[in-house]
């Protein structure tokens, strides 16, 4: 028999449950392509078969030049286990439910590695053909083991209409509880975007689906809160601007998933979705928690120095005594501004030389960036971010810790997410020995530990549906969590 991993010690000392939030399969290409057929006949399936070989072999097929002359940015390469066993965990779901226990995991959370962002299939017939082929593929395939695992439904978000079209078909027909979504699209900038235009050169800008969004997706998040769903988002950044280096995918890759992530958050948060559905959670996976308590103290400052009333008061430029501004000039600007206190005065702004005091103050009438979230002091701003937000964190980050430190900022919500099935977890059995070495370490106690590991994705998934986790075997777990039966800390050895 073999011996006991490292991971299923620690899980047999808990008290509680392991909620693995952010596990994956590598769902093999040629059986989408099988329900794509189904569904949409053998053109669309040859069609989305040739796409998804085309997307990755493209740099290949360029030559270095070639390459830098596009910008064509380095794709993932060798982004899956090489361990005989693992890789075979990773494409088999039935191996992966009995392997579990070994990874330390009661219950998981499992999503498609190629189909969380289907946004690049530009043909919206072909979309929707293969999104609602991967829901049904992951519905057939995880029936078998949903006391233990549950698939989450991919929901493309190119438009409102077609991500609820989609939400309702996988939770009401599919019976599905969880959905991942895109939360930052690329789209092409309109005035650059005309007939015959080569789609390497058009110019695009990343739509965060809230603040100036090419829609309105108010629409959508209504209907996620009425199929009581709490959408995950696993965006990814690879290819913009700053992350499109065309020889190195270690530059592209680090910190790519809080990149998106950042910028969904962002977006949400000053569009005024949490405060218009105080309700709804979202959860960021796979960039930990580190840039959320970043964003969260940075929105903070700002509400500090740009609440309107802290800009008139401080910022507006009528405020500017100009006799008092044209004497320090004659005394203290030196031979270089002798004469010249009019011309300084006049370019006093200089991101706006030449527009004079007056017109600087008046033509901005819009002073509030955070009216949306309609918030008044600096613990509103933290709290309102604090509320809605959870943060996927791998095993391995440190900066986990930085989720529980009030000195910081309010106590923000860590998700544990193994992310097993991909290059960042060598070995599945050490995925909880790795996350409990925060414990270890003294950089968490066990109450935050099983906050990471087990109680936020409670709240996250059962505190919107109380029916979430019914007929797995973390169900009565669940129960007193929710009734407030909670117990702490770790097993007596």
């Amino acid at each position: 028999m073999a011996s006991e991993s490292a991971s299923a010690k620690i899980r047999s000392g808990l008290s509680h449950p392991v909620i693995d939030c952010d596990g994956h399969w590598t769902e093999p290409i040629p059986l989408w392509a099988d329900y794509v057929r189904k569904l949409a006949g053998s053109s669309k399936a040859d069609t989305f078969l040739s796409m998804q070989s085309g997307r990755g072999d493209a740099w290949y097929r360029m030559s270095p030049q070639e390459r830098r002359d596009r910008h064509y940015w380095r794709p993932a390469w060798w982004g899956f286990p090489a361990g005989t066993l693992d890789r075979a965990t990773a494409m088999l779901p039935a191996l992966m439910y009995e392997r579990l226990p070994e990874f330390g995991i009661d219950f998981a959370l499992i999503l498609a590695t190629r189909g969380n962002t289907p946004d690049y299939i530009k043909d919206p017939a072909l979309r929707r053909a293969a999104v609602r082929a991967a829901n049904i593929m992951h519905a057939e395939i995880f029936a078998p083991f949903a006391d233990r695992m549950m698939p989450a439904a991919t929901i493309a978000t190119n438009t409102p209409e077609e991500a609820i079209e989609e939400a309702e078909f996988a939770v009401n027909e599919l019976g599905f509880k969880v959905v991942i979504i895109n939360g930052s699209l690329i789209r092409p900038v309109p005035a650059f975007d005309k007939d015959g235009a080569e789609p390497a050169s058009v110019p695009f800008y990343v739509d965060s689906l809230a603040l100036d969004s090419a829609h309105d997706y108010d629409p959508l998040w209504a209907k996620l809160a009425e199929l009581k769903v709490s959408p995950m988002t696993h965006s990814g950044s690879r290819g913009w601007p700053d992350r499109a280096s065309v020889t190195n995918d270690v530059f592209n890759h680090m910190g790519h998933f809080a990149q998106a992530a950042h910028s969904f958050a962002r977006s949400l948060y000053l569009g005024g979705v949490t405060r218009r559905f105080p309700t709804l959670k979202f959860a960021f996976l796979e960039g930990g928690v580190a840039w959320g308590r970043s964003l969260c103290a940075d929105l903070v400052g700002h509400w500090e120095k740009r609440n309107p009333q802290a800009l008139l008061a401080n910022l507006r430029p009528r405020n500017l005594d100009q006799a008092v501004l044209r004497s320090l000039i004659e005394k203290y600007g030196g031979d270089w501004a002798e004469g010249r206190a009019d011309e300084l005065i006049a370019n006093v702004d200089i991101l706006f030389p030449g527009t004079g005091i007056e017109e600087l103050t008046d033509r901005e009438t819009d002073l509030d960036d955070f009216a949306a979230v309609g918030v008044g002091s600096a613990d509103e701003v933290a709290n309102e971010f604090a509320r809605n937000f959870y943060f996927g964190c791998e095993s391995d980050d440190p900066l986990i810790s930085l989720a529980f430190d009030t000195r910081l900022g309010p106590k923000l919500k860590p998700l544990f997410s193994s992310d097993i099935s991909h290059f960042d977890v060598t070995d599945m059995t050490e995925v909880l020995h790795e996350a409990h070495e925060l414990v270890e370490h003294g950089l968490v106690d066990q109450t935050q530990f099983r906050e990471l590991v087990f109680s936020n994705t409670v709240e996250l998934h059962a505190g919107a549906n109380p029916d979430f986790f019914k007929g797995t075997v973390v169900e009565q777990a669940v129960a007193d969590e929710l009734a407030g039966r909670v117990t702490t800390g770790e097993r007596p050895s």
